[in-house]
């Protein structure tokens, strides 16, 4: 009886429990009802900066596939545009133009069936001129550290835009979609001073003059910085002498203009002005706030001239 009770107990749960999943999953859903919209999965970012030193050959590219019900084929066409962007020191940010006008149209005929999946891709790209000139802007406005933001607006046989104001975060930013309809393509220097290179000590603050290397370390967290091996060039060991030990000195290259900073292990900082960039050497003088200074001829490594951009 008691074994007959349990039996009996064990089948009435599982009863309980099988009509309360299927109440669960009665109700009709109508999908067929539901609308459905498109977006542009990002396949490849071809070229996603701007080189300060070389805008005439910069340039914005991507490769990007139309996703939408009937494998792309909604898609009308897309516009590509642009504003530019630059942060000023204790204002913000200002926008040439206000809002981002069109560069680019891309048209249905401009995406094509391909061998990777059933969607239809377009790759296309916009020249730094071209968004240049779509803002109402010249080279020579241009600065290391600007960004111009591009947006792109897709356009299906219905009339209805999808662009960045109305894509959900996951669509945007999920890797599957990888579809944020808005590109920031940074106007950028790019720096390559790390090696080890020949010096001679023109001037020190205790008179000596000598010749020696360094080495410039890049620092891969702040691009276009790079670590000193001895902030002192080597006086210390000439005048005193001292070992350079745990000092933290760096050079830091902003679109050809260097600087130093940092503290030895004394704690007192360093600076530096340059005199004199030819290919073959760069000539600067560093000091620090302890009063040490030094007049330094860098030359430049065999098949690595010194940039013509350097100030």
């Amino acid at each position: 009886m008691k074994m007959l009770r349990y039996s009996f107990g064990i089948l009435a749960t599982a009863l309980i429990f099988l009509s309360s999943c299927r109440d669960f999953v009665e109700p009709a859903v109508p999908y067929k009802d539901f609308d459905t919209g498109a977006y542009l999965r990002t396949i490849t970012r071809t070229s996603t900066t701007f080189n300060f030193f070389n805008l005439a050959s910069s340039k914005f590219a991507l490769t990007v596939e139309a996703v939408d019900k009937e494998d792309g084929k909604t898609l009308q066409s897309v516009e590509v545009r642009v504003r530019h962007r630059r942060l000023i020191a204790g204002v913000g940010l200002k926008y040439t133009p206000a809002n981002d006008v069109v560069v680019k149209t891309l048209q249905a005929s401009d995406f094509k069936s391909n061998t990777s999946s059933r969607f239809l891709r377009s790759s296309f790209e916009v020249t730094a001129a071209e968004a240049i000139a779509a803002v109402g802007l010249k080279d020579a406005d241009i600065s290391g550290g600007d960004a111009f933001e591009f947006r792109m607006v897709l356009i299906d046989k219905f009339g209805r835009k999808f662009s960045s104001d109305n894509v959900t975060t996951n669509v945007a930013g999920a890797p599957f979609y990888d579809s944020p309809f808005q590109y920031p393509v940074s106007v950028i220097c790019p720096s390559d001073l790390a090696g080890t290179y020949d010096f001679d000590a023109l001037e020190t603050f205790c008179g000596a003059t000598y010749s020696g290397k360094i080495t410039l370390t890049a620092v891969a967290a702040s691009p276009g910085s790079y670590t000193v091996s001895d902030g002192t060039f080597g006086a210390w060991d000439k005048c005193y002498p001292d070992a350079w030990g745990s000092g933290n000195v760096r050079i830091s290259d902003a679109c050809g203009k260097l600087s130093m900073s940092g503290a030895d292990k004394y704690g007192d900082s360093y600076s530096m002005t340059v005199k004199s960039v030819t290919p073959a050497v760069v000539t600067f003088e560093w000091k620090n706030t302890y009063g040490e200074s030094g007049i330094v001829a860098l030359k430049s490594n065999a098949g690595k001239p010194w940039p013509a951009t350097l100030k």
